[in-house]
């Protein structure tokens, strides 16, 4: 046994309907890796329970699978926006959304979060980073002004499977440049308070001063 599945063997389960997202996901998807999984998505609900925000903002819905997790932790009344700017998702994920128990907790939108997010006209008390890495201090700087005193962002996938070790990257290599770019922003920023966990790929977590 790994320690992996000794992890998962010790929490909470993920259900029929995720595991059922999950492997259709892997079936019928390119870079079914993107999707969040066991372990994630039973942190992402446990992070919604503890900070029991009202407006969730998701950059990144990929199959859908963290976003019903953290629809799953969502208080009654409030409600989760998830983006997603590949149109080609659609036909997959917005079933798997609708026809999910938490619905009517979820916004499902086709498009660039960048535009769409400031049009909505709404605060947001947590947010989830899953987008294009090389856009993600232009993600970050767009929540941080749509985002409560204290609110939380979790930004995914920021230690890129160890590329960001690499001191020059290829130049071609925009996305572990964006990413290391993203990590040194935040390090640095005083806006924010920040830890790393190195859970899967690593999530960054930020609370807002």
């Amino acid at each position: 046994m790994t320690i992996d599945e000794y992890i998962l063997q010790h929490i909470d389960e993920e259900g029929d309907y995720l595991k059922a997202l999950y492997r259709d996901t892997h079936l019928k998807l390119l870079y079914s890796r993107m999707a969040s999984g066991h372990l994630q998505g039973r942190m992402l609900k446990m992070f919604v329970r503890m900070i029991n925000p009202r407006r969730i903002l998701e950059i990144g819905t990929y199959s859908g699978y963290s976003a019903l997790c953290m629809a799953e932790g969502l208080r009654e009344g409030g409600m989760l926006h998830t983006f997603e700017i590949n149109d080609e998702q659609e036909d997959f994920t917005r079933p798997w959304l609708e026809h999910s128990a938490y619905a009517d907790k979820i916004k499902f939108y086709i498009g660039d979060a960048l535009q769409l997010v400031p049009q909505l006209g709404i605060t947001f008390d947590f947010a989830f980073i899953d987008g294009d890495k090389r856009k993600y201090i232009d993600y970050y700087e767009m929540m941080l002004a749509h985002l409560s005193d204290g609110g939380t962002i979790i930004a995914d996938n920021t230690l890129w499977d160890g590329h960001v070790l690499e001191e020059h990257p290829h130049r071609t290599d925009l996305q572990t440049i964006g990413i290391k770019a993203f990590n040194d922003l935040v390090a640095h920023d005083s806006r924010v308070e920040k830890v790393i966990l190195p859970l899967r790929d690593g999530l960054t977590i930020i609370r807002k001063k």
